[in-house]
């Protein structure tokens, strides 16, 4: 138990310094293999990393994110805001929860969050300033709202915990919708509120007038985005095509929209797009491959097995545990990007999950409910740097500051989800 314990610190001071994550989580669980069964045992490791890539559930994984990487090279970002604004200008902050929309609406086409942060944010945060909108209220309405791309399917996330955990996909797409909704809802309830509060954040439009056919006929300009939506997820939901089949319409219908809509493709472009792509996709896979090295490690030493009993023999009340782990992932969240904390964590929180008798479909939305807030938290909040990379006229201090309000919202939110796992498995039910 000793040994194991300190390869586990070994693996998280590697983390911490600065190494590789794939090599951090494949060294030490290889060396772990070394220890506890001696050199024959290393045949395993080669074994555990093939066997969690070979599936052909994994192909969903670089094919969504293909379809993401070919829209964000188009202006369907700035298409989405424009329709959004039209349909919501009238409100109170009208344009920064026009952001919003869009921001849900391009997690629906992409599933990587910073995707929806610069596809969005590059025109939105720009236009709201011009128009007399407080700074930190356009940044953080972006910032925050661009995470949802990871709990609004088809989201990466969730198939790398499907990977790792056997969960349904297809419900794990349809369990984010609900929470991916209620966060979009209160975002835009605090803006609302903001705004009404202190006018002086957002320029008033309330004199905007913009009639039902003019906001019907703005949707011309994104019926390509809702049409792809409705046949990538709708397919998924009435059990028409897998999770991968629907990625791979995903993907073909990404090029045709980019290559006909938008005519933004070129040699040059596509061999970017796929370059680009390949790299995420390599990158996601390797971290994969290596994990499953260290849980089948874990798995060998019955570490999580130790860990669930020691806690569950506390007696303490399941809800206090819950909400206990969803505060550490939080915190680690600040120090470890989001597919870094899936794979580290789940082979060794789950079976507590587990054996308190929660559902791992739940645990795997708040989950990724969780993730949205690593991606806004510092210092390795990739949300923040992606937002001053496309808006440099803001600081990263403006930025950091602008999302507080809007992060205190989404713990709300799930904390809401952790004490009532109902509200996410309600939806899921209805897929068998």
């Amino acid at each position: 138990m000793i040994v194991s314990v300190v390869i586990v610190i070994f693996m998280l001071l590697l983390l911490g310094t600065g190494f590789p994550i794939f090599l951090a989580l494949g060294g030490a669980g290889a060396i772990g293999l070394f220890l506890a069964k001696g050199p024959m045992a290393l045949a395993l490791a080669a074994t555990s990393f093939f066997g969690q890539l070979n599936s052909f559930e994994m192909i969903a994984l670089p094919l969504f994110i293909l379809m993401g990487h070919v829209l964000s090279k188009t202006p369907i970002g700035k298409d989405l805001f424009e329709v959004a604004s039209k349909w919501l200008v009238r409100l109170p902050g009208g344009l920064a929860i026009a952001s919003v929309g869009a921001c849900t609406i391009f997690g629906a086409v992409s599933g990587v969050s910073i995707a929806g942060v610069a596809a969005v944010g590059s025109l939105a945060v720009p236009e709201m300033v011009k128009r007399g909108y407080d700074r930190k209220l356009a940044a953080g309405s972006v910032v925050t709202a661009g995470a949802l791309s990871m709990l609004i399917p088809p989201s990466v996330p969730f198939i790398i915990y499907s990977a790792i955990s056997g969960e349904s996909v297809a419900k794990l797409f349809i369990g984010g919708i609900v929470p991916g909704l209620a966060i979009a809802f209160m975002l835009s309830a605090l803006i609302l509120v903001k705004v009404w509060l202190k006018p002086e954040l957002a320029v008033s439009t309330a004199d905007v007038s913009n009639t039902w056919r003019e906001c019907l006929s703005s949707l011309k300009k994104i019926w390509h985005a809702l049409l792809l939506i409705l046949l990538v997820l709708g397919s998924i939901y009435t059990g028409i095509a897998t999770p991968t089949e629907a990625s791979a319409v995903g993907a073909a219908g990404a090029f045709l929209i980019a290559g006909f809509a938008y005519k933004t493709l070129n040699i040059r472009t596509v061999l970017a797009i796929l370059r680009e792509s390949l790299k995420v996709s390599a990158a996601i896979l390797l971290i994969m491959g290596c994990a499953r090295i260290f849980g089948d490690y874990l798995n060998i030493v019955r570490l999580p097995q130790t860990l669930t009993s020691f806690l569950l023999g506390l007696h303490l009340p399941n809800m206090i545990i819950m909400l206990t782990i969803m505060a550490l992932l939080i915190v680690l969240g600040m120090f470890v990007d989001g597919v870094s904390l899936i794979v580290v964590t789940t082979p060794i929180l789950l079976p507590l999950v587990t054996a308190m008798g929660y559902d791992p479909l739940w645990y795997g939305i708040i989950l990724v409910i969780n993730l949205e807030l690593a991606v806004v938290t510092p210092p390795v909040g990739l949300n923040l740097y992606t937002l001053r990379g496309v808006c440099p006229f803001l600081s990263i201090e403006e930025i950091i500051q602008s999302s507080i309000p809007f992060l205190a919202v989404e713990v709300v939110v799930l904390i809401v989800f952790t004490l009532f796992p109902a509200l996410s498995l309600w939806l899921p039910s209805f897929i068998r």
